[in-house]
């Protein structure tokens, strides 16, 4: 049985937001999130991480993703935060604190360190998991 990892988005909705974007907002960077709305914040859960991966690689900001999530795990997870506006327009921006709010994100997995590795692979060629990647980066 293969283990798949567990993905959690919280977005805050707003009064003067759409439920309809905010929903677009976590679906352009995580495509298969469930949604329910608990009060005024909207949680999704899925397991597709390949989207974001995409995303990082074609951004060109796999090794600051990577240093995101390796500074912001814990035990099994790692947690941190995306820019509403930004995952709207389909990119990816780890600045926290925008006016609206931003997407907590929470990834956790049996082997974070490999997962972060195919996620976030490093450019360097470095790796949390077995041994180095000799095949260089984009």
């Amino acid at each position: 049985m293969k283990i798949v990892p567990r993905v959690r988005v919280e977005a805050p909705v707003n009064p003067t937001e759409s439920l309809a974007k905010v929903k677009l907002a976590c679906l352009n960077i995580f495509a298969d999130l469930a949604f329910v709305q608990e009060g005024d914040v909207l949680v999704g859960e899925g397991s597709d991480l390949e989207h974001l991966r995409m995303l990082l690689r074609n951004q060109k900001i796999r090794d600051t993703a990577r240093g995101v999530m390796i500074r912001n795990r814990q035990g099994n997870a790692t947690r941190f935060h995306l820019n509403k506006q930004a995952a709207y327009a389909g990119r990816v921006n780890f600045g926290a604190g925008a006016p609206l709010g931003d997407l907590a994100v929470t990834i956790e997995d049996g082997d974070l360190d490999a997962l972060i590795d195919r996620v976030a692979e490093s450019t360097l060629g470095h790796r949390l998991s077995g041994t180095r990647d000799r095949t260089g980066g984009t």
